[in-house]
């Protein structure tokens, strides 16, 4: 009898053999991200992980903020070229970054990517800062928010009304305008184009300077003036003196181009309102108020019709930023883009309805009523545009519109020279439903000009500050900024 026991029990237990931990499964970037990601670690080599600004949630899961991801990159410049190091800022998420439809109508090569841009910012880096400040994600956060909801792109050469220092501080650049980033070229992704967008602070009279001539003019300029950032035209906080004070010599070459080329602003967004001027009748209640709001009652789709119009035929095809009021995203306004006319020939006629389709031109939109005499309100900051409007448009054969902020309201200004329009000379004011146009000849914009640089020019100002031109047919009052 054999006792011996199997060859298996025999055997000591094996120990389990430690083989490592399972493989971490990396989440797959999507191909728009990852072809933009490439473009800057081209740029970037040394900084494959750069600081980011996200979204904790994500805006096609429901969040606030359109941008998934703004990445901030430490850049050396090149002081030689008068190029000072900085913080470059590039955000991800107005163009399509995923290609599946959710948030971006779905595209391809040959079109453009989402909105077809993103935003860059170049913010000169002080000697004692180790990280980047995350006040310029707010910044690109908030006018991707403006792009989302107008559904207006951003274009070089446009500019952003802000009215407040960008980074809340006390410096005096309070405004912005745009440019190709001279680094970040367009790249085609899967999902089609885009192209960078630099945003470039500004102060007031640097952008009175884009919005009385045009923008492109302006950023050339600041490119030659030591001190505005060097041909990269890096963002300055600190920087106390107007590009007209650093070099006097600027403000001439401005004002030679005004006078050649006029302005390419052809709209604003403001507080305006206008009503007829007449002898005061009763009036029940109702119609008070629609007298005060300065225009009769009219129908949804008339007012739609009246937008329509104003889109496809009065302001071109370039669409820009309106004027943003500072502020938390409740304040803030956003109204008819503020347009720059785009191929626009050297001929002074100018047309309303080579825009217009049929339909949206269509006898059936509104009757036109002609007006005897008309009241207009502007506030400040209108006010002091009509200046730059009646010089760098009027008297160069162009319209310019102010359309409300509030309402449907739109005041459009027109020299004798523009074709197409319901004014005329036996009839200068009249009304398309909330829509009034202005006619203006020669001698009446060159009186209203007298006028407006006399009063620019007085050492004490009061508001309201009323005008009375054209045989006192035409009276205009500048409000107080928020009246």
């Amino acid at each position: 009898m054999d006792n011996r026991l199997p060859m298996a029990n025999s055997l000591p237990p094996r120990q389990p053999v430690f083989r490592g931990y399972p493989p971490i499964q990396r989440p797959i970037i999507p191909l728009g991200l990852e072809t933009l990601y490439t473009i800057c670690r081209q740029i970037y080599p040394d900084q494959p992980n750069p600081l980011q600004v996200a979204a904790l949630v994500k805006y096609w899961l429901g969040g606030p903020d359109p941008l998934d991801y703004i990445s901030m990159y430490s850049n050396p410049g090149n002081p030689s070229a008068d190029i000072p190091p900085h913080w470059h800022y590039i955000s991800f998420g107005l163009s399509d970054l995923h290609g599946d439809g959710r948030v971006h109508e779905i595209s391809g090569v040959g079109t453009p990517s989402g909105f077809g841009f993103e935003l860059t910012f170049r913010l000169k880096r002080e000697p004692e800062e180790k990280v980047p400040p995350t006040w310029p994600a707010a910044i690109m956060q908030a006018l991707a928010k403006y792009v989302f909801q107008s559904e207006n792109t951003l274009v070089a050469g446009d500019h952003v009304s802000w009215h407040c220092p960008l980074d809340n501080s006390e410096s005096r650049i309070q405004h912005m305008l745009m440019c190709e980033d001279p680094q970040l070229r367009m790249v085609q992704t899967p999902f089609g184009s885009v192209t960078f967008i630099q945003i470039v602070g500004v102060c007031t009279e640097e952008l009175q300077a884009a919005q009385g001539w045009n923008g492109p003019g302006i950023i050339d300029l600041m490119k030659t003036v030591s001190g505005l950032g060097g041909p990269w035209l890096v963002t300055d906080m600190r920087r106390g003196e107007t590009m007209f004070e650093l070099d006097p010599s600027v403000q001439e070459a401005v004002d030679r181009g005004v006078e050649a080329d006029g302005s390419n602003l052809s709209g604003v967004s403001a507080r305006c309102t206008w009503q007829e001027k007449k002898h005061p009748t009763p009036v029940d209640d109702s119609e008070e108020a629609d007298l005060e709001r300065g225009f009769a009652q009219i129908s949804v789709q008339e007012s739609e019709q009246i937008k329509a119009t104003l889109k496809k035929g009065l302001i071109g095809t370039k669409s820009v930023l309106p004027p943003i009021r500072p502020g938390s995203s409740s304040s803030r306004y956003f109204g008819m883009p503020a347009t720059g006319d785009q191929n626009e020939g050297t001929s002074r006629k100018e047309s309303y309805d080579s825009n217009m389709n049929s339909e949206i031109a269509s006898p059936e939109l509104l009757q036109t009523k002609f007006l005897e005499s008309v009241l207009i309100q502007f506030n400040l900051e209108a006010g002091t545009i009509l200046p730059l409007a009646l010089r760098g448009r009027l008297k160069h054969g162009r319209h310019f519109t102010f359309k409300s902020v509030v309402g449907d309201v739109a005041i459009t200004l027109v020299p004798l020279s523009v074709s197409g329009a319901f004014v005329d000379l036996e009839h200068p004011y009249a009304a398309h439903g909330p829509w009034l146009q202005v006619l203006l000849t020669d001698e009446d914009i060159d009186h209203m000009l007298e006028d407006l640089v006399a009063m620019s020019e007085s050492d004490a100002l009061s508001f309201p500050k009323t005008f009375e031109w054209c045989d006192k047919r035409l009276v205009v009052t500048l409000m107080h900024e928020d009246y």
